[in-house]
Parts: structure tokens; sequence; C-alpha cells
């Protein structure tokens, strides 16, 4: 699908946080949806519950304050992170609090510059990463 349509890495770059954010949305739950049916949750009541762990902004913001303390991201990718973070959107969903959605909105954001970017690898990594710590939150980086 990527390759229907095409934007420049420069317009990329330049894409407002929030348009990053709704494209990284979209990535990681994919990403989740796979994972679950991948390990064998395929009851609808299952996946819906299991994949909430996965999705929640509380899950999302977590994992990136880990990721920030052990180094994983990229000065490029925290810049993102920043962006994504500071980004007003106007409104906050009710089951969680405006810094922790700003964290994964900051989450979204870096996974949609990577997507748009075409780094899938490294798409991979963070989305792989995020789904070791939310599995094993109490592992050291969850290497």
């Amino acid at each position: 699908m990527s390759g229907v349509y095409t934007l420049r890495d420069m317009d990329v770059k330049q894409l407002n946080a929030l348009a990053l954010a709704y494209m990284g949305d979209a990535v990681y739950e994919q990403a989740v949806r796979e994972h679950l049916l991948r390990s064998g949750r395929v009851k609808p009541n299952i996946l819906h519950k299991e994949a909430t762990r996965y999705v929640s902004a509380k899950a999302q913001a977590s994992a990136v304050k880990m990721m920030q303390e052990t180094g994983f991201l990229t000065e490029e990718e925290e810049a993102v992170l920043r962006r994504g973070r500071n980004a007003k959107s106007g409104s906050v969903p009710k089951n969680t609090d405006v810094v922790t959605y700003n964290h994964s909105s900051g989450f979204e954001a870096v996974l949609g510059y990577l997507y748009l970017l075409g780094r899938n690898d490294r798409v991979g990594e963070i989305i792989g990463k995020t789904m070791q710590f939310i599995e094993n939150p109490n592992e050291e980086g969850a290497s």
C-alpha cells in the first residue's frame, strides 16, 4: 500500500506531529492485532481485552519512558517524540491523564514518522521492544 502514495522524506519531516501520531496509531494497532493472532489468541473477547493491554495510553507511555531511560531511541526519534508529546490535540480521552496521553502521542508519532520514511526495520524493533516491555515490565530494559 505504501507504494501507491509517495511522500518525500522532507515532506514526512514537516508533517504535523498529530498526523504522524495518527499514522503511528494505525501501524501499532495492526502490529498488536497480528501479534495476538499469531500467538494463538483468537477469541474476539480475549482479543479485545488483550489488545487494550498493548494499546492503552498508559502502556505506550510506560514503554516509551523505558526506551528513553535505556537510550534505545536515537536523537532523531527523541526529537519526533518531543514534537508528538508537545502537540496540542484539543482533547484528552477520559480514561487517562494529559501527561500520559501526551507521552503515548509522542510514541505514536515516532512510529508514524519511521513508517512513512520507510524505516520498517526500525518500526519493528520499537514495536518488538514495546511488546516485550508490556509482557515483562519488570525485566531490566525489557531486553
